[in-house]
């Protein structure tokens, strides 16, 4: 069925509904009516027989004698008086000729047997019985169709006349139902009429209202058709409508080409998306792209790094509201876009010390040379010398895993042949002079403690089988803690740490891991020979992606070891060397214990910074990867590490 005939059928129903229960009400209402008229009538008739059988009885029985024992001879002067009465019977005449509904008058005694009738049938035997009238005024609207419209009846319209409170007389008035209906019968035709008339309007009108209402939608599909007519895609058929199809199912069927069309399109935009911000997260650098007025449209997640705003807040703000004056590159940036200058690779130092360099261009149109927009490009210089130095330092440290490899192997054999031949030489001397003595004892000493640095350089060089394991990394450290406490006491170090209320479960070696940061913990209270404060925090952190293979960089959240004193401090000059092999500016230190702190992290993938303000104490920053990325070996091989078993083992 066409979308027309549908509109035109369900105006029609619903006015054929709303039209056909008002003439209904209206039908009902009418009946009801003309009963209620037809009692009132019959009931003024009644009322006035019995009024005029009064007169009539009043005057039959004046100036009688009536034996009150006597019925019989009361209801023969009863009798005489009604029905010698001309008045009483001439009323009785003309209501039987223009009452419409009156089918007849009785008037009875109080035997209820009939004194005089406009029928003359009825005279002398008993009153006809009959239904109440007042059943039609309570019976409900269908019931009440079904008495007037069903088997002819007669109702009964009674009104006493009473003598000494005692009925004396009854005036009974009945009404035909047929009579009824041929009052009603007119005004029926009538209603006919009126619902006839508006099926008839409300045929016209959904006609009408169906093409005004199908109007717009041609329209619709016109426009539909340039939309889909232009935008046809490769291997999609083009079907033309008929003059039958109908108006609507045209209109549905291009919409859901064009849906289709759009999901399509929003399947490649959300791969295009997420393939955008997977680059923009890895990327190091800050870069923001705004539109021709000046509003950022796309933010990289390193760009907060820069500007210490969220990447959300970001987008959609203009430049003025972005780059703050109150900052040196926010200032910078902000001249720069108000005068519409290019910045080239401009280098800026922030207030911390930081360099960075910034750069700012303008897109244009090439043929109208309308600006389109700005692309400004944000590069930590600083980050770049901090890759290059922990790539020189992991380049050492393979070196001198080679080296101490090569060397633990050459070397520890012609110890141990000293060691023997000394052991010989004692033997032989016997009790020799006690100086000779003293000589090899010294030798013997000197010999033991070259083989302990010996076997420092092969352990460190020597392969490292990692046990890795689910920790909370809350369980470990709070282990190193307890192993450090009696040893910070004796120096008068206070330890305050501060504990993260979630668990920070990382895969790692628990041995290991403690051994490092065991070795940051003693460096920190060693630098306060005169006691301190030593403050240990963990953290969560969101880092970018580590280097490593493309298919698997992603942003992974890394958990941040804070451990800070308030020693000396370390110099700049010689900040880059402390995580040296051998390195140490203690009397009695070994070098190594950095070193070995640095090589774990490595192992777990994570890293170590260092942030010191001399005569302010000193911070150091081990990042640790959380359990939620598991990354490969290839981390430390693409970031320019040599696999050897000397470092990775």
């Amino acid at each position: 069925m066409r979308l027309k005939t549908k509109l035109v059928v369900a105006i029609t129903t619903l006015v054929f509904l709303i039209s056909g229960t008002l003439s209904l009400v209206y039908v009902s209402q009418l009946l009801h009516a003309a009963v209620q008229q037809s009692f009132d009538n019959s009931r003024m008739v009644a009322n006035q027989v019995r009024f005029a059988l009064q007169k009539a009885l009043e005057a039959g029985l004046r100036n009688l004698q009536v034996d009150p024992n006597n019925p019989d001879q009361l209801r023969y002067l009863e009798a005489a008086a009604v029905r010698d009465d001309a008045a009483l019977q001439a009323l009785l005449d003309s209501i039987n000729r223009y009452s419409l509904t009156v089918y007849d008058v009785n008037i009875g005694d109080s035997q209820a047997r009939t004194l005089l009738s406009t029928n003359p049938d009825n005279q002398d035997k008993p009153l006809p019985i009959r239904p109440d009238y007042q059943r039609l005024l309570e019976a409900n609207p269908a019931r009440l169709m079904l008495i007037v419209f069903g088997r002819p009846r007669v109702y009964n319209v009674a009104v006493p006349l009473e003598r000494n409170g005692a009925p004396f007389a009854m005036v009974h008035v009945g009404v035909r139902t047929t009579l009824l209906r041929a009052v009603y019968a007119p005004w029926l035709g009538a209603a006919i009429t009126l619902m006839g008339f508006a099926l008839g309007t409300a045929l016209v009108a959904a006609f009408l209202l169906s093409n005004v209402a199908l109007q717009p939608m041609e329209e619709i599909s016109r426009q539909l058709d340039y939309w889909t007519s232009t935008s046809k895609e490769p291997g999609e058929s083009e079907t033309t409508p008929t003059a039958n199809e109908d108006t609507a199912a045209r209109v549905s069927s291009k919409i859901e080409r064009i849906g289709q069309r759009m999901r399509n399109v929003e399947e490649v935009f959300s791969a295009l998306q997420g393939n955008l911000d997977q680059i923009l997260g890895n990327l190091q650098d800050g870069i923001l792209l705004f539109t021709g007025d000046g509003r950022a449209v796309l933010v990289s997640a390193a760009a907060r790094r820069f500007l210490n705003l969220d990447r959300e807040s970001l987008l959609g703000l203009h430049a003025r509201e972005i780059f703050d004056r109150s900052t040196l590159l926010g200032q910078t940036l902000r001249e720069a876009f108000d005068a519409g200058v290019t910045l080239l690779e401009e280098e800026i130092r922030t207030e911390t010390g930081r360099r960075i360099q910034a750069s700012l261009e303008f897109i244009h149109d090439d043929r109208s040379h309308q600006g389109l927009g700005a692309l400004v490009t944000l590069h930590d210089l600083e980050s770049v010398q901090e890759i290059e130095s922990d790539l020189e330092l992991s380049r050492r440290m393979a070196a001198i895993g080679r080296l101490t490899s090569g060397v633990g192997h050459e070397v520890k054999n012609p110890i141990n042949a000293i060691v023997v031949h000394l052991e010989l030489l004692k033997t032989k001397l016997g009790e020799a002079s006690p100086s000779a003595i003293r000589h090899l004892e010294v030798i013997d000493a000197e010999i033991h403690r070259l083989d302990r640095v010996v076997q420092v350089l092969a352990d460190f060089s020597r392969p490292v089988e990692l046990q890795l394991r689910e920790q909370d990394l809350r369980d470990v450290i709070g282990d190193v803690l307890t192993l450090a406490a009696v040893e910070l006491s004796t120096r008068s170090v206070t330890l305050t740490s501060v504990l993260p209320s979630k668990p920070l479960v990382a895969n790692v070696d628990a041995d290991l891991l403690k051994q490092a940061m065991l070795n940051v913990i003693q460096n920190g209270a060693q630098a306060m020979p005169d006691g301190g404060k030593l403050v240990v925090i963990l953290e969560e952190e969101r880092d970018a992606a580590v280097p490593g293979d493309r298919a698997r960089q992603q942003a992974t959240k890394s958990a941040v070891l804070r451990i800070s004193d308030e020693g000396p401090g370390i110099p700049e000059e010689i900040r880059g060397k402390i995580f040296d092999l051998y390195f140490t500016t203690k009397s009695g230190g070994s070098g190594i214990g950095l070193s070995m702190t640095y090589r774990i992290l490595q192992l777990h993938h994570g890293s170590i910074e260092v942030q010191s303000n001399v005569g302010r104490g000193t911070e150091f920053l081990l990042r640790i990867p959380l359990a939620a990325m598991d990354w490969g070996r290839r981390h430390l091989q693409s970031a320019g590490v040599e696999n050897e078993k000397g470092l990775l083992g």
